[in-house]
């Protein structure tokens, strides 16, 4: 049963790892260099009336150029990195529960 809650968590993880720029908060997006209350309030009003499938559809926001772009990126790979960090520790966790003599 336990491993069956840790799969689940690590597939949820995984699909929550990159920051969904359609869904995410006013302080998510303020948390990516670059992008202060304004230019989330932007984005916020943007969405309203698009759809963002990826930081380059940001582009067609006034003020919003590369370095942005570059920025939600580089955030977006950082949290992707974190979370197979921690989903490597929970395989090898998950391995050594294995090992120990069950009672």
């Amino acid at each position: 049963m336990k491993k069956i809650v840790a799969l689940l968590m690590l597939s949820v993880s995984f699909m929550l790892a990159a920051l969904n720029l359609q869904t995410a908060t006013k302080e998510e997006l303020m948390g990516i260099k670059g992008i202060g209350d304004k230019k989330a309030d932007q984005i916020i009003e943007y969405r309203k009336t698009n759809k963002i499938n990826s930081p380059e559809d940001l582009k067609n926001i006034k003020g919003f150029g590369n370095s942005i772009v570059s920025n939600i990126e580089k955030a977006n790979k950082t949290e992707k990195e974190k979370v197979s960090k921690k989903s490597d520790n929970m395989k090898k966790e998950m391995k050594k529960e294995d090992l120990l003599p069950k009672k």
